[in-house]
């Protein structure tokens, strides 16, 4: 089974984590049960708005869907 990057815990892991590190440099502290929770969240908020995209498009669409 294949899936988009960005349907990837890893990969939102790893930026959240860059992002996390940038803003220790700036003088915020993000601890790592924070990023685990932003990655969860981020994974379930893309989900939504990815089904709320596709109901969009299958309203806005020129053609039918045939069998």
């Amino acid at each position: 089974m294949e899936k988009k990057w960005y349907q990837s815990k890893a990969v939102w892991g790893g930026l959240i984590a860059v992002a996390a590190a940038i803003a220790s440099a700036f003088g915020y502290a993000v601890s790592p049960e924070d990023q685990s929770s932003l990655v969860d969240a981020i994974i379930t908020l893309g989900g939504g708005v990815g089904g709320l995209l596709a109901v969009y498009g299958r309203i806005k669409a020129e053609a039918y869907i045939k069998k």
